[in-house]
C-alpha cells in the first residue's frame, strides 16, 4: 500500500470515525481502555448476538492513530463471529508485533503495516484491539 494512500485512509477514518457514538443501551457491552503515557482514554460498547458481533460504537478522547484504528477495527469487525473477530484481531496484532500475518483479511487495518517504525505509536494503533479483547472476555463470563 502506497505511502499517501496509508495517510489518506488514516486521516479520513480520524476525521470522519464511523459509529463514534455513545449509548446507554444496557444490551451492549461496554469496556474502557487507554493508554497511561497520553489522553487517549476509549469506551467500547459490543452488542453481541450469540456468537455474533452485531454493533460495535466507540466513544472518548484519542490521538489520530487511535481514534482511526478504532473505525477502521469497527468497520471490519461488524457482521463477524467472535471466532472471526479474534482472527482479525491476531492478525493486527502479528503485523504490528512485525510477525507473521494474513494481510488479506485486514482491509484498510493494512496501512498500519509500519507503525512499528515508531515505536511509542504501536500502543495507540493497539488500544482498540485491547478494548474488543475485553468486551469478548467480559461477553464470554
Amino acid at each position: 500500500m502506497d505511502t499517501n494512500l496509508k495517510k489518506e485512509i488514516i486521516m479520513d477514518h480520524y476525521l470522519n470515525p464511523k459509529n463514534k457514538i455513545t449509548t446507554d443501551d444496557s444490551r451492549y457491552v461496554k469496556v474502557n481502555t487507554n493508554n497511561e503515557s497520553c489522553i487517549d482514554n476509549l469506551n467500547f460498547y459490543v452488542l453481541f448476538n450469540g456468537d455474533l458481533i452485531e454493533d460495535i460504537k466507540f466513544d472518548g478522547e484519542a490521538c489520530a492513530i487511535s481514534t482511526s484504528s478504532s473505525s477502521i477495527m469497527i468497520t471490519n469487525m461488524i457482521g463477524k463471529t467472535i471466532a472471526e473477530a479474534e482472527e482479525y484481531i491476531n492478525n493486527f496484532e502479528a503485523m504490528i508485533n512485525e510477525e507473521k500475518y494474513n494481510s488479506d483479511i485486514l482491509n484498510e487495518a493494512n496501512a498500519y503495516d509500519d507503525i512499528y517504525k515508531q515505536n511509542n505509536r504501536k500502543n495507540c494503533a493497539l488500544l482498540p484491539y485491547k478494548g474488543i479483547k475485553k468486551a469478548i472476555a467480559e461477553y464470554r463470563k
